[in-house]
């Protein structure tokens, strides 16, 4: 191996250690030269004085920022250096030298607009703050999946190659499927469905999902990646439940990582995630003067009020309309008017939806055609509730807008390795 340690686990150990990474900046004053090796856990700086570091090994020093080294040496103390300690060279080789002009610059002393980080995305992503936020969003998908495992769930990969638009809208990108009309999946929805329906009780799913929207908006991409669940023999309170659990263990996990320091931002974790109805933050609002009509979506001026308003960073918003919400939620008994949906909202935006599901093939023939669909074009989804199928409920994280709100990022594009829009299609 080209190396023995990451950075961190160098700063930690006494003694002998060898790294590589990019060189991130560098201070040449004579005899004496001092290097900033970067890799993906932090920097460290390398110290080398003439006549002590070989001559060889000293020169190999001299370069140019984001030059790839590998480096052997001892750790020592030095109350100084950042973090109090340095790394004296013994022995280093050259692996990768910077051909052309940067771009962009790594370090962030000189600043590049969104847009043309994007399209440098490979550079932009040497930035401690970028490598923060994608360490980030890797531990808050595991804390998904850890959770999700322990309360005996099933990951499924449902397709992503759909032959209707899976909940029942227009926005869909159609694609070349042979001799057959196809697109590609808004959710994976109907399928995690099937699956409760095969027998599997509780299903998981981590997938990205592709929605044909033309917005241009901070908080909207046309290719996210959900984290789903879809529970057998259960409702809305118990799927609602569930996410309550799921989304404190993801704020308990992030809670303490290095990655918010380097952010500037920091991570409570509530000790309950409270339910408010659709009707009483309709109320609320109102009383706050910002007018709302009972039946309208909350817009994201409303999501932020609303947040306010109550005080909470976290909480749930529940028995939506029921003409607002998608086909297969289901109404409620005593009020068909209202369904058994909900989103849960994070710091003044939703990051959760969900509801309890109709299982009965005759209602969601009736839901169907209220949203002016045509029950033919999901019929091999009734099909399925028509041998025996229990009540079910579940809901979908969107795990960019999560990401977006915990690092406290202004564009969800932030929160996307490479991300799509309408416009973007490279790198």
């Amino acid at each position: 191996m080209m190396r023995e340690q990451y950075i961190k686990e160098a700063k930690e150990k006494k003694g002998k250690v060898h790294i590589a990474g990019w060189v991130h900046e560098i201070r040449d004053i004579g005899k004496l030269v001092f290097v900033q090796l970067r890799d993906r856990t932090g920097i460290l700086q390398i110290t080398a004085k003439k006549g002590i570091v070989p001559d060889a090994e000293f020169e190999k020093l001299k370069r140019n920022k984001e030059d790839v080294i590998e480096v052997f040496g001892e750790i020592k103390e030095n109350k100084i250096a950042p973090d109090g300690v340095e790394l004296v060279p013994e022995k280093v080789t050259v692996l990768s030298m910077v051909e052309k002009k940067l771009p962009i610059d790594p370090t962030g002393v000189v600043p590049s607009d969104l847009d043309t980080r994007l399209s440098y995305r490979y550079i932009d992503l040497r930035k401690p703050e970028i490598t923060a936020i994608f360490n980030l969003k890797s531990e808050i998908i595991r804390s998904f999946r850890n959770t999700v495992y322990k309360e005996d769930f099933v990951e499924i990969h449902p397709t992503s190659i759909v032959a209707a638009a899976t909940e029942g809208g227009t926005e869909v990108f159609p694609i070349e499927y042979f001799e057959n009309k196809a697109f590609l999946a808004q959710s994976p929805q109907l399928y995690k469905q099937l699956a409760v329906v095969g027998g599997f009780d509780k299903v998981s799913i981590t997938t990205p999902v592709f929605r044909a929207e033309k917005h241009n908006t901070s908080m909207h991409l046309n290719e996210v990646v959900q984290m789903d669940v879809e529970m057998g023999f259960a409702d809305d309170k118990d799927a609602m439940d569930m996410l309550a659990k799921v989304s404190i263990a993801i704020l308990e996990k992030v809670r303490d990582m290095e990655e918010l320091k380097v952010l500037n931002t920091s991570v409570e974790v509530p000790k309950e995630v409270k339910r408010y109805t659709y009707t009483k933050v309709v109320e609320l609002l109102n009383e706050n003067n910002m007018k709302m009509e009972w039946g309208e979506d909350l817009s994201k001026e409303a999501e932020k009020k609303i947040t306010e308003i109550l005080g909470e960073e976290l909480f749930f918003v529940h028995d939506w309309p029921t003409s607002s919400r998608a086909f297969y939620s289901m109404p409620r008994e005593d009020n068909p008017e209202v369904c058994k949906a909900y989103d849960l909202l994070y710091r003044g935006m939703e990051v959760a939806s969900g509801a309890q599901r109709i299982h009965v093939p005759s209602l969601l023939e009736e839901q169907l055609k209220k949203k002016g669909l045509d029950p033919a074009d999901f019929e091999f989804y009734i099909n399925a509730f028509r041998v025996g199928a229990p009540p079910h409920a579940g809901w979908s994280i969107g795990l960019e807008r999560m990401t977006m709100m915990i690092t406290g990022m202004k564009n969800i594009r932030e929160c996307m390795l490479f991300p799509r829009d309408r416009t973007r299609l490279h790198p």
